[in-house]
C-alpha cells in the first residue's frame, strides 16, 4: 500500500473459534469473521465500509482500534505495524485513534458526570487536572454544548445530546483517526442530520480522519470521500463515493444500492442515500 496511508490494514485475517465443553475443544472449524482484508486511510478523509450484517464491519472496527487481535495480517499507523509497536507507540496510538460507537446510551458510564466521561481520556494520557478541565470546556464548546453541562449525568440528556458528548469524549484528546461505528442509527431522523453536519464541521476544523462502519447508505453518500464494500469478510469493491453510487461494479454492490432505493407514487426509483438537509 502507499505509504500516504495514516491507518492502514493489509490482509488482516480474524477466526473465531466455536464454542465447546468446559473440558472438550470444539473440532469445527472456525468461524471466519475477515478474511484477507486491506485497506487504507487517508489523512482528512471519510473512508466508509459497508455491508451487511454479519459481514464482518464491527470485527474489523475492533480490530483497528486494538480491542481485538487480528488472527493474522498487519495494522499500521504512521507507517508503524502495531504488533510491532514498543509501549509509547501503543499508547500513542490509543489516543490517537477514537471511536465513537453507535448507542451513546451503553458507551457512557450513567454513574459519571460528563465532566469526568470527557476528562478519563485524558487523565489516562497523562494531562493535568488543570489542563484537562480545559479540554473538557474545549470540546464541550467543539460539540455545540454549554459549560454547565458538565456537573450533569448522561440520563438528564436526549439521544442526539449524548452522542454530542459521546463525540466530545473523543475528540478531546485531539486524535487523528475517529471510528464511527454507525454514529447516527440510533438517533431519531430528525437529529440525525444534526449530528452528521457536526461531524463533518469537525473533520474540517480539527482535520481529523474517520472510519465510518455503516449499513445506512444515505449516511454513507453524505459523509463518505471513498466507500470499501465488504462481502463474507472481504473487500470485494473500493472507489469514491460519487463513482460507486453511480457506477457499481461488483453485482453485490449493485445489490447493496438496488435495496436502497425507494419509489415515491409519483416519481421514479431513486436513492435514497441523499444529502440531508441542514439543520442550525
Amino acid at each position: 500500500m502507499p505509504d500516504t496511508y495514516l491507518l492502514e490494514a493489509e490482509n488482516l485475517v480474524k477466526h473465531f473459534q466455536r464454542p465447546g465443553s468446559a473440558l472438550i475443544r470444539s473440532k469445527q472449524p472456525p468461524v471466519i469473521a475477515v478474511n484477507g482484508l486491506s485497506l487504507g486511510l487517508k489523512r482528512r478523509e471519510t473512508l466508509a465500509l459497508v455491508g451487511e450484517s454479519g459481514c464482518g464491519k464491527s470485527t474489523t472496527a475492533r480490530m483497528l482500534l486494538d480491542l481485538e487481535r487480528p488472527t493474522s495480517g498487519v495494522i499500521r499507523y504512521e507507517s508503524v505495524a502495531l504488533h510491532e509497536a514498543n509501549r509509547a507507540q501503543r499508547l500513542k496510538y490509543r489516543s490517537s485513534v477514537q471511536a465513537v460507537f453507535q448507542d451513546p446510551w451503553s458507551s457512557l458510564n450513567p454513574r459519571m458526570r460528563v465532566r469526568q466521561l470527557i476528562s478519563e481520556p485524558l487523565r489516562l494520557n497523562g494531562v493535568s487536572a488543570r489542563e484537562a478541565e480545559k479540554a473538557v470546556a474545549q470540546a464541550l464548546d467543539d460539540v455545540g454544548l454549554e459549560q454547565a453541562v458538565a456537573n450533569n449525568f448522561p440520563h438528564e440528556f436526549s439521544g442526539g445530546q449524548r452522542q454530542r458528548i459521546a463525540i466530545a469524549r473523543a475528540i478531546a484528546v485531539r486524535p487523528k483517526v475517529i471510528v464511527l461505528d454507525e454514529p447516527v442509527s440510533a438517533l431519531d431522523v430528525s437529529v440525525r442530520a444534526q449530528i452528521m453536519n457536526l461531524l463533518k464541521d469537525l473533520q474540517e476544523s480539527l482535520g481529523m480522519s474517520y472510519l465510518l462502519i455503516s449499513h445506512d447508505l444515505a449516511t454513507v453518500r453524505y459523509l463518505a470521500n471513498r466507500v470499501a464494500v465488504m462481502h463474507r469478510g472481504s473487500i470485494v469493491e473500493e472507489a469514491d463515493a460519487e463513482t460507486l453510487f453511480t457506477q457499481p461494479q461488483h453485482p453485490y454492490t449493485d445489490t447493496l444500492i438496488s435495496a436502497a432505493r425507494i419509489v415515491r407514487p409519483t416519481q421514479s426509483a431513486t436513492y435514497s442515500a441523499t444529502a440531508p438537509a441542514d439543520h442550525p
